[in-house]
């Protein structure tokens, strides 16, 4: 399953093909969208934002379109005439004069004003985006110490979409490795250095992950690559001291640590 990262850069590749482009062909494969589609004609894709795996397409005519790729859905980027070979059912197509954007698969899909964006029950019951650039430590702190998170174990709480949106199994084994920290511990618990560490990687993690692509080669960018601590490095030395990385089973998902030093 994609995690925040890998939806983030997604947007930006739909954002660089037709942001700012007067729209010249609106589809939706939904009746109850089919009415919006004259509409939208000539208005520009203003921006696409992220609120964890929901995608927030926004319009010149202050519409969005808000859709949830959920297990099947995927967008893609063709350019405008092409018709691609897919065995995917089409939901929305996007087209300018030379670059169309494509959702095959998707159900969970709507056009709202902006008191429907306000009211929307997934929006409402989402965290902020780890990618949300004014995302801060000290807010993550917050929302860490508040009554409603600061009891639960960082095993569930980090895949618990109201908490942080754009989190997921690789990125929690890898914040908790970043922070030495066990699946079990609660943040209530925690001493100011481990929890000032925890809200650092809270953050850190998933913003290097999508500055750096999710690469594995480093000779790739200036800089240092993402790499894997411990996810998917089951039986490997913990390159920080050395104690041989194990894997269990969390929330029904893999997970990996080092026993040496988180603790």
């Amino acid at each position: 399953m994609p995690e925040g990262p890998e939806i983030r850069r997604a947007a930006d590749q739909l954002e660089q093909a037709i942001v700012g482009k007067p729209l010249t062909d609106v589809w939706f494969a939904f009746p109850a969208l089919k009415t919006y589609e004259p509409a939208l004609v000539g208005e520009t894709v203003c921006a696409i934002e992220t609120r964890g795996k929901a995608l927030l397409t926004h319009f010149s005519n202050h519409l969005t379109l808000y859709s949830h790729n959920q297990l099947y859905g995927v967008w893609r980027v063709i350019d405008t005439g092409q018709e691609p070979e897919t065995q995917r059912v089409l939901r929305v197509r996007l087209a300018t004069a030379d670059r169309t954007i494509l959702l095959y698969s998707a159900s969970d899909i709507e056009l709202l004003d902006a008191e429907g964006l306000a009211h929307h029950p997934f929006l409402l019951r989402v965290g902020p985006d780890v990618l949300d650039m004014t995302l801060t430590e000290q807010a993550v702190r917050e929302r860490l110490l508040s009554t409603r998170f600061a009891r639960r174990q960082l095993s569930g709480l980090l895949l618990d979409q109201a908490f942080l949106a754009g989190l997921g199994n690789y990125l929690r084994a890898e914040i908790l490795w970043e922070a030495q920290l066990l699946s079990t511990h609660k943040a209530q618990n925690l001493s100011e250095d481990r929890l000032n560490a925890l809200c650092h990687a809270l953050l850190a993690i998933p913003r290097h992950s999508y500055r750096m692509r999710g690469t594995m080669d480093e000779s790739r960018h200036h800089g240092a690559a993402f790499r894997f601590k411990v996810f998917h490095r089951t039986g490997q030395p913990c390159e920080r001291c050395g104690t041989t990385i194990e894997r269990s089973v969390l929330s029904s998902r893999p997970f990996y640590w080092c026993p040496g030093c988180q603790k």
